[in-house]
Protein backbone atom coordinates (compact mmCIF):
# COMPACT_ATOMS: atom_id res chain seq x y z
CA UNK A 1 0.00 0.00 0.00
CA UNK A 2 0.90 3.78 -0.65
CA UNK A 3 0.07 6.78 1.07
CA UNK A 4 0.69 10.32 0.66
CA UNK A 5 0.79 12.41 3.70
CA UNK A 6 0.90 16.18 3.20
CA UNK A 7 2.50 18.15 5.63
CA UNK A 8 5.41 17.38 8.01
CA UNK A 9 4.82 19.20 11.29
CA UNK A 10 4.03 17.30 14.22
CA UNK A 11 1.00 15.26 13.26
CA UNK A 12 2.12 14.27 9.78
CA UNK A 13 5.53 13.53 10.81
CA UNK A 14 4.55 11.38 13.45
CA UNK A 15 2.00 9.73 11.02
CA UNK A 16 4.26 9.16 8.27
CA UNK A 17 7.08 7.22 10.06
CA UNK A 18 4.83 5.14 11.97
CA UNK A 19 3.15 4.10 8.94
CA UNK A 20 6.32 3.10 7.17
CA UNK A 21 7.53 1.48 10.28
CA UNK A 22 4.89 -1.18 9.72
CA UNK A 23 5.76 -1.38 6.62
CA UNK A 24 3.94 0.76 4.19
CA UNK A 25 5.38 3.02 1.29
CA UNK A 26 4.72 6.64 3.03
CA UNK A 27 5.80 9.84 1.14
CA UNK A 28 5.82 12.82 3.19
CA UNK A 29 5.37 16.79 1.04
CA UNK A 30 6.08 19.78 2.06
CA UNK A 31 6.40 23.14 -0.03
CA UNK A 32 9.05 23.91 2.48
CA UNK A 33 11.91 22.83 0.68
CA UNK A 34 14.77 23.63 3.75
CA UNK A 35 12.37 21.38 6.16
CA UNK A 36 12.35 18.53 3.57
CA UNK A 37 16.03 18.93 2.83
CA UNK A 38 17.16 18.42 6.07
CA UNK A 39 14.02 15.20 6.93
CA UNK A 40 16.28 13.42 3.22
CA UNK A 41 19.24 13.98 5.92
CA UNK A 42 17.56 12.72 9.23
CA UNK A 43 17.41 16.72 10.71
CA UNK A 44 14.22 17.07 12.47
CA UNK A 45 11.74 20.26 13.00
CA UNK A 46 10.55 18.99 16.10
CA UNK A 47 11.73 17.20 18.98
CA UNK A 48 9.80 14.43 20.04
CA UNK A 49 11.59 11.22 22.08
CA UNK A 50 12.26 7.80 19.49
CA UNK A 51 10.93 9.58 16.93
CA UNK A 52 14.03 10.51 14.98
CA UNK A 53 15.49 7.01 14.91
CA UNK A 54 12.33 6.02 13.24
CA UNK A 55 12.69 8.39 10.54
CA UNK A 56 16.34 7.80 9.54
CA UNK A 57 15.65 3.82 9.36
CA UNK A 58 12.91 3.86 7.58
CA UNK A 59 14.03 6.18 4.88
CA UNK A 60 17.41 4.01 4.52
CA UNK A 61 15.16 0.93 4.22
CA UNK A 62 13.21 3.04 0.94
CA UNK A 63 9.98 3.23 2.85
CA UNK A 64 10.07 6.69 4.24
CA UNK A 65 9.93 9.29 1.52
CA UNK A 66 10.19 13.02 1.18
CA UNK A 67 9.31 15.61 -1.05
CA UNK A 68 8.15 18.95 -2.39
CA UNK A 69 5.99 17.67 -5.25
CA UNK A 70 2.26 16.94 -4.17
CA UNK A 71 1.72 15.75 -7.73
CA UNK A 72 4.15 13.63 -8.61
CA UNK A 73 3.87 12.22 -4.65
CA UNK A 74 0.00 11.38 -5.56
CA UNK A 75 0.90 8.76 -8.64
CA UNK A 76 -0.08 5.59 -7.31
CA UNK A 77 -0.96 6.21 -3.91
CA UNK A 78 -4.17 4.81 -2.36
CA UNK A 79 -4.77 7.10 0.72
CA UNK A 80 -3.94 10.71 1.12
CA UNK A 81 -3.65 12.47 4.13
CA UNK A 82 -3.87 16.10 5.11
CA UNK A 83 -2.34 16.96 7.81
CA UNK A 84 -1.66 20.52 7.74
CA UNK A 85 -1.78 23.22 10.26
CA UNK A 86 -5.21 25.19 11.17
CA UNK A 87 -3.83 27.93 12.83
CA UNK A 88 -6.55 30.39 14.71
CA UNK A 89 -7.89 33.50 13.42
CA UNK A 90 -7.81 36.46 14.80
CA UNK A 91 -12.02 35.90 16.41
CA UNK A 92 -10.50 31.96 17.14
CA UNK A 93 -12.24 29.69 14.47
CA UNK A 94 -9.76 27.90 12.61
CA UNK A 95 -8.32 28.92 9.64
CA UNK A 96 -9.05 26.19 6.56
CA UNK A 97 -6.81 27.58 4.07
CA UNK A 98 -4.21 24.94 4.12
CA UNK A 99 -6.62 22.27 4.08
CA UNK A 100 -8.71 23.28 1.01
CA UNK A 101 -5.51 24.39 -0.57
CA UNK A 102 -4.17 21.01 -0.37
CA UNK A 103 -7.68 19.52 -1.60
CA UNK A 104 -7.83 21.40 -4.68
CA UNK A 105 -4.21 20.33 -5.75
CA UNK A 106 -5.40 16.73 -5.00
CA UNK A 107 -8.47 17.74 -7.23
CA UNK A 108 -6.28 18.93 -9.64
CA UNK A 109 -3.64 15.69 -9.67
CA UNK A 110 -5.76 12.76 -9.17
CA UNK A 111 -6.12 9.97 -12.13
CA UNK A 112 -7.40 6.92 -9.84
CA UNK A 113 -9.38 6.49 -6.89
CA UNK A 114 -7.98 7.56 -3.59
CA UNK A 115 -9.18 8.39 -0.32
CA UNK A 116 -8.82 11.64 1.35
CA UNK A 117 -8.76 11.61 4.82
CA UNK A 118 -8.47 14.66 6.64
CA UNK A 119 -5.98 14.72 10.11
CA UNK A 120 -5.66 17.94 11.18
CA UNK A 121 -7.45 19.51 13.89
CA UNK A 122 -10.68 21.11 11.98
CA UNK A 123 -14.39 21.95 12.54
CA UNK A 124 -17.42 20.41 11.67
CA UNK A 125 -18.46 20.87 8.36
CA UNK A 126 -15.12 20.99 6.48
CA UNK A 127 -15.00 17.31 4.98
CA UNK A 128 -18.20 18.52 3.19
CA UNK A 129 -15.50 22.20 2.07
CA UNK A 130 -12.68 19.47 1.46
CA UNK A 131 -14.96 16.90 -1.05
CA UNK A 132 -16.71 20.27 -2.79
CA UNK A 133 -13.23 21.56 -3.26
CA UNK A 134 -11.68 18.28 -4.74
CA UNK A 135 -14.99 17.82 -7.17
CA UNK A 136 -14.49 21.48 -8.39
CA UNK A 137 -10.93 21.14 -9.83
CA UNK A 138 -11.94 17.61 -11.21
CA UNK A 139 -15.02 19.38 -12.99
CA UNK A 140 -12.43 21.86 -14.32
CA UNK A 141 -10.89 19.55 -15.83
CA UNK A 142 -13.37 17.23 -17.11
CA UNK A 143 -12.02 14.29 -15.22
CA UNK A 144 -14.18 10.99 -14.12
CA UNK A 145 -12.35 10.10 -11.12
CA UNK A 146 -13.68 8.72 -7.83
CA UNK A 147 -12.40 9.64 -4.93
CA UNK A 148 -13.53 9.61 -1.05
CA UNK A 149 -13.12 11.71 1.96
CA UNK A 150 -13.04 10.80 5.52
CA UNK A 151 -11.91 12.30 8.84
CA UNK A 152 -9.10 10.51 10.79
CA UNK A 153 -8.39 12.84 13.80
CA UNK A 154 -5.07 12.58 16.28
CA UNK A 155 -5.32 11.55 19.45
CA UNK A 156 -0.98 12.18 19.98
CA UNK A 157 0.40 13.30 23.39
CA UNK A 158 3.42 15.32 22.58
CA UNK A 159 6.22 13.45 24.18
CA UNK A 160 5.15 10.21 23.90
CA UNK A 161 3.98 10.40 20.13
CA UNK A 162 5.38 7.29 18.40
CA UNK A 163 4.11 5.00 21.34
CA UNK A 164 0.33 6.77 21.32
CA UNK A 165 0.48 5.82 17.21
CA UNK A 166 2.08 2.52 17.37
CA UNK A 167 -0.43 1.22 20.28
CA UNK A 168 -3.13 3.34 20.18
CA UNK A 169 -6.24 2.78 22.65
CA UNK A 170 -8.77 4.06 20.39
CA UNK A 171 -8.76 5.28 16.35
CA UNK A 172 -11.47 7.49 15.36
CA UNK A 173 -12.50 7.12 11.63
CA UNK A 174 -15.46 8.91 9.84
CA UNK A 175 -16.60 7.62 6.79
CA UNK A 176 -19.81 7.64 4.23
CA UNK A 177 -18.35 5.12 1.98
CA UNK A 178 -18.11 1.26 2.10
CA UNK A 179 -15.37 1.24 -0.01
CA UNK A 180 -13.65 4.08 2.36
CA UNK A 181 -13.94 1.69 5.44
CA UNK A 182 -12.60 -0.79 3.82
CA UNK A 183 -9.72 0.88 3.03
CA UNK A 184 -9.06 2.22 6.61
CA UNK A 185 -9.34 -1.33 8.11
CA UNK A 186 -6.38 -2.48 5.96
CA UNK A 187 -4.63 0.55 6.36
CA UNK A 188 -4.72 0.52 10.61
CA UNK A 189 -5.04 -3.15 10.72
CA UNK A 190 -1.26 -3.58 12.10
CA UNK A 191 -1.81 -1.53 14.94
CA UNK A 192 -5.15 -2.40 16.16
CA UNK A 193 -3.66 -6.29 17.18
CA UNK A 194 -3.31 -5.26 20.71
CA UNK A 195 -7.54 -5.50 20.58
CA UNK A 196 -8.08 -1.44 21.01
CA UNK A 197 -10.68 -0.42 18.24
CA UNK A 198 -10.79 1.10 15.09
CA UNK A 199 -14.22 3.82 15.97
CA UNK A 200 -16.59 4.27 12.45
CA UNK A 201 -18.85 6.78 12.87
CA UNK A 202 -20.02 9.42 10.40
CA UNK A 203 -17.64 12.17 9.23
CA UNK A 204 -19.51 15.30 11.45
CA UNK A 205 -19.34 13.01 14.60
CA UNK A 206 -15.52 12.30 13.73
CA UNK A 207 -14.87 16.21 13.35
CA UNK A 208 -16.47 16.73 16.76
CA UNK A 209 -15.19 14.18 18.85
CA UNK A 210 -11.37 15.62 18.59
CA UNK A 211 -12.63 18.97 19.52
CA UNK A 212 -14.92 17.35 22.36
CA UNK A 213 -12.07 15.28 23.74
CA UNK A 214 -9.43 17.83 23.97
CA UNK A 215 -12.05 20.22 25.65
CA UNK A 216 -12.73 17.68 28.09
CA UNK A 217 -9.41 17.48 29.00
CA UNK A 218 -8.78 21.02 29.39
CA UNK A 219 -12.29 21.71 31.55
CA UNK A 220 -10.91 18.85 34.09
CA UNK A 221 -7.05 21.39 34.37
CA UNK A 222 -8.76 24.39 34.74
CA UNK A 223 -11.25 23.10 37.34
CA UNK A 224 -8.81 21.65 38.76
CA UNK A 225 -6.60 24.86 38.64
CA UNK A 226 -10.08 26.68 40.26
CA UNK A 227 -10.34 23.88 43.26
CA UNK A 228 -6.43 24.25 44.07
CA UNK A 229 -7.06 28.10 44.47
CA UNK A 230 -9.66 28.12 46.44
CA UNK A 231 -7.80 25.46 48.70
CA UNK A 232 -4.56 27.78 49.22
CA UNK A 233 -7.97 30.33 50.36
CA UNK A 234 -9.85 28.27 52.93
CA UNK A 235 -6.45 26.42 54.10
CA UNK A 236 -6.96 22.86 52.30
CA UNK A 237 -4.65 20.57 50.79
CA UNK A 238 -4.87 20.39 47.22
CA UNK A 239 -2.67 17.55 46.79
CA UNK A 240 -5.22 15.23 49.67
CA UNK A 241 -8.28 16.55 47.31
CA UNK A 242 -6.89 15.71 44.24
CA UNK A 243 -6.22 12.04 45.70
CA UNK A 244 -9.64 12.16 47.23
CA UNK A 245 -11.44 13.00 44.62
CA UNK A 246 -9.19 10.62 41.89
CA UNK A 247 -9.81 7.73 43.67
CA UNK A 248 -13.45 7.69 42.56
CA UNK A 249 -13.03 5.62 38.72
CA UNK A 250 -15.83 8.07 37.56
CA UNK A 251 -13.31 11.19 37.70
CA UNK A 252 -10.06 9.09 37.33
CA UNK A 253 -6.42 9.92 38.35
CA UNK A 254 -5.38 11.98 34.78
CA UNK A 255 -5.94 15.10 34.51
CA UNK A 256 -6.18 16.90 38.01
CA UNK A 257 -2.81 17.86 38.85
CA UNK A 258 -2.85 21.72 39.88
CA UNK A 259 -0.13 23.71 38.04
CA UNK A 260 0.29 27.10 35.87
CA UNK A 261 -2.47 26.24 33.39
CA UNK A 262 -2.51 24.38 29.88
CA UNK A 263 -0.59 25.25 26.76
CA UNK A 264 0.91 23.78 23.77
CA UNK A 265 -0.78 23.67 20.10
CA UNK A 266 -4.21 21.54 20.91
CA UNK A 267 -6.05 22.68 24.01
CA UNK A 268 -5.74 26.18 23.74
CA UNK A 269 -6.79 26.26 19.88
CA UNK A 270 -9.15 23.59 19.97
CA UNK A 271 -11.04 25.27 23.18
CA UNK A 272 -11.55 28.65 20.92
CA UNK A 273 -12.46 26.78 17.78
CA UNK A 274 -15.18 24.89 19.95
CA UNK A 275 -16.42 27.52 21.37
CA UNK A 276 -16.48 29.68 17.96
CA UNK A 277 -18.51 26.75 16.14
CA UNK A 278 -20.91 27.15 18.91
CA UNK A 279 -21.06 30.77 18.12
CA UNK A 280 -21.86 30.41 14.58
CA UNK A 281 -24.59 28.41 15.33
CA UNK A 282 -25.66 30.93 18.52
CA UNK A 283 -25.28 28.42 20.54
CA UNK A 284 -22.92 29.45 23.89
CA UNK A 285 -20.53 27.13 25.41
CA UNK A 286 -20.84 28.84 28.80
CA UNK A 287 -18.55 25.78 30.59
CA UNK A 288 -15.48 26.26 27.83
CA UNK A 289 -15.69 30.06 28.03
CA UNK A 290 -15.16 29.76 31.58
CA UNK A 291 -12.41 27.11 30.88
CA UNK A 292 -10.15 29.24 28.61
CA UNK A 293 -10.76 32.09 31.16
CA UNK A 294 -9.76 30.36 34.57
CA UNK A 295 -6.55 29.19 32.28
CA UNK A 296 -5.39 32.37 31.40
CA UNK A 297 -5.71 33.50 34.94
CA UNK A 298 -3.61 30.72 35.81
CA UNK A 299 -0.54 31.23 34.22
CA UNK A 300 -0.07 34.75 36.01
CA UNK A 301 -0.29 32.51 39.30
CA UNK A 302 3.30 32.19 40.06
CA UNK A 303 3.64 35.60 39.00
CA UNK A 304 1.21 37.23 41.56
CA UNK A 305 2.91 34.82 44.18
CA UNK A 306 6.26 36.12 43.53
CA UNK A 307 5.12 39.61 42.59
CA UNK A 308 3.08 39.67 46.09
CA UNK A 309 6.43 38.44 48.41
CA UNK A 310 8.79 41.32 46.99
CA UNK A 311 6.23 43.65 47.94
CA UNK A 312 5.02 44.42 44.55
CA UNK A 313 8.39 45.70 43.87
CA UNK A 314 10.82 43.53 41.00
CA UNK A 315 12.84 46.27 39.69
CA UNK A 316 16.04 44.78 39.34
CA UNK A 317 15.59 41.58 40.98
CA UNK A 318 17.40 38.40 39.23
CA UNK A 319 15.09 35.65 38.33
CA UNK A 320 15.85 32.14 37.93
CA UNK A 321 13.53 29.94 35.82
CA UNK A 322 13.11 26.32 35.17
CA UNK A 323 11.54 25.16 32.48
CA UNK A 324 10.09 26.50 29.13
CA UNK A 325 8.53 23.93 27.05
CA UNK A 326 4.44 23.98 27.74
CA UNK A 327 5.54 20.18 29.44
CA UNK A 328 8.20 17.71 29.52
CA UNK A 329 9.61 15.69 26.80
CA UNK A 330 8.59 18.25 23.72
CA UNK A 331 10.11 21.87 23.13
CA UNK A 332 6.61 22.97 21.94
CA UNK A 333 6.45 26.33 23.66
CA UNK A 334 3.12 27.38 21.91
CA UNK A 335 0.70 29.09 24.30
CA UNK A 336 3.67 28.58 27.35
CA UNK A 337 3.17 29.46 30.83
CA UNK A 338 6.46 30.29 30.71
CA UNK A 339 5.93 33.22 27.87
CA UNK A 340 3.25 34.73 30.35
CA UNK A 341 5.58 34.44 33.43
CA UNK A 342 8.36 36.04 31.30
CA UNK A 343 6.57 38.87 30.16
CA UNK A 344 4.95 39.61 33.32
CA UNK A 345 8.50 39.75 34.89
CA UNK A 346 10.04 41.77 32.44
CA UNK A 347 7.13 44.36 32.44
CA UNK A 348 7.89 44.71 36.11
CA UNK A 349 11.90 45.70 35.83
CA UNK A 350 13.17 42.05 36.45
CA UNK A 351 15.61 40.00 34.88
CA UNK A 352 15.68 35.94 33.76
CA UNK A 353 17.64 33.94 33.65
CA UNK A 354 16.11 30.39 32.28
CA UNK A 355 16.65 26.79 31.34
CA UNK A 356 15.17 23.88 30.00
CA UNK A 357 16.56 20.45 28.78
CA UNK A 358 15.24 20.50 25.58
CA UNK A 359 13.10 23.70 24.20
CA UNK A 360 16.41 26.07 24.51
CA UNK A 361 16.94 26.89 20.55
CA UNK A 362 13.35 27.13 20.90
CA UNK A 363 13.28 30.01 23.13
CA UNK A 364 15.33 32.11 21.26
CA UNK A 365 14.25 32.10 17.85
CA UNK A 366 10.92 33.16 20.40
CA UNK A 367 12.24 35.59 22.64
CA UNK A 368 15.83 36.36 21.23
CA UNK A 369 17.50 38.32 23.68
CA UNK A 370 14.83 39.59 25.94
CA UNK A 371 16.26 36.98 28.72
CA UNK A 372 19.48 35.17 29.30
CA UNK A 373 19.68 31.87 28.71
CA UNK A 374 21.84 29.50 31.48
CA UNK A 375 24.06 26.62 30.29
CA UNK A 376 22.50 24.15 32.58
CA UNK A 377 19.73 24.43 35.73
CA UNK A 378 22.55 24.96 37.90
CA UNK A 379 23.73 28.02 36.22
CA UNK A 380 20.73 30.08 36.16
CA UNK A 381 20.81 30.04 39.79
CA UNK A 382 23.78 31.95 40.12
CA UNK A 383 22.79 35.26 42.33
CA UNK A 384 19.39 35.14 41.75
CA UNK A 385 16.92 36.23 43.91
CA UNK A 386 14.07 33.46 43.42
CA UNK A 387 14.02 30.30 41.72
CA UNK A 388 10.40 29.41 39.21
CA UNK A 389 9.67 26.32 38.28
CA UNK A 390 7.21 26.20 35.54
CA UNK A 391 7.81 22.39 34.01
CA UNK A 392 8.05 19.07 35.61
CA UNK A 393 10.87 17.97 33.80
CA UNK A 394 12.23 14.72 35.53
CA UNK A 395 15.82 16.55 36.41
CA UNK A 396 14.52 18.89 38.30
CA UNK A 397 12.72 16.79 40.57
CA UNK A 398 15.38 15.75 42.91
CA UNK A 399 16.93 19.06 44.62
CA UNK A 400 20.68 19.66 45.77
CA UNK A 401 19.47 21.67 48.58
CA UNK A 402 22.76 23.06 50.16
CA UNK A 403 24.05 23.47 46.24
CA UNK A 404 21.26 25.41 45.45
CA UNK A 405 21.23 26.99 48.69
CA UNK A 406 24.78 28.65 47.48
CA UNK A 407 23.61 29.43 44.67
CA UNK A 408 20.71 31.50 45.33
CA UNK A 409 20.50 34.87 47.17
CA UNK A 410 17.63 33.54 48.76
CA UNK A 411 16.47 30.10 50.06
CA UNK A 412 13.09 31.09 48.10
CA UNK A 413 11.31 28.79 45.41
CA UNK A 414 8.02 28.95 43.53
CA UNK A 415 6.91 25.45 42.32
CA UNK A 416 4.08 25.77 39.55
CA UNK A 417 3.79 22.00 39.54
CA UNK A 418 3.79 20.78 42.80
CA UNK A 419 7.22 18.16 42.14
CA UNK A 420 8.40 19.39 45.72
CA UNK A 421 7.75 18.25 49.52
CA UNK A 422 6.91 21.49 51.52
CA UNK A 423 7.94 19.97 54.94
CA UNK A 424 11.15 18.79 53.45
CA UNK A 425 11.41 22.65 51.82
CA UNK A 426 10.90 23.78 55.40
CA UNK A 427 13.46 21.32 57.22
CA UNK A 428 16.30 22.45 54.85
CA UNK A 429 15.16 26.54 55.49
CA UNK A 430 13.56 27.18 52.15
CA UNK A 431 10.78 29.35 51.69
CA UNK A 432 8.43 27.54 49.39
CA UNK A 433 5.55 28.26 47.64
CA UNK A 434 3.25 26.20 45.44
CA UNK A 435 -0.31 25.81 43.91
CA UNK A 436 -3.10 25.16 46.18
CA UNK A 437 -1.17 25.22 49.39
CA UNK A 438 -0.77 28.03 51.89
CA UNK A 439 2.99 26.57 52.50
CA UNK A 440 4.07 30.04 53.67
CA UNK A 441 1.23 30.19 56.35
CA UNK A 442 0.99 26.80 57.13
Amino acid sequence: MKITIVGTGYVGLVTGACFSEVGIDVTCVDIDVKKIENLKKGILPIWEPGLDEMVLRNVEQKRLHFSTNLADSLEGAEVVFGAVGTPPDEDGSADLKYVIQVAREVGRNINDYVLMVTKSTVPVGTAEKVRKAIQEELDARGAMVQFDVASNPEFLKEGDAVNDFLKPDRIVVGVDSERATRTIERLYKPFVLNGHPVIFMDIVSAEMTKYAANSMLATKISFMNDIANLCEIVGADVNAVRKGIGSDSRIGKKFIYPGTGYGGSCFPKDVKALIKTADQYSYSMRVLKAVEEVNERQKSILFDKLNKHFKYDLKGRNIALWGLSFKPQTDDMREAPSLVIIQKLREAGATVVAYDPVAMKEAKHILGDKIKYAEDKFDALLDADALIVVTEWPEFKFLNYHQIEQLLKNPLIFDGRNIYDAKEMKENGFVYYCIGIDTVKG
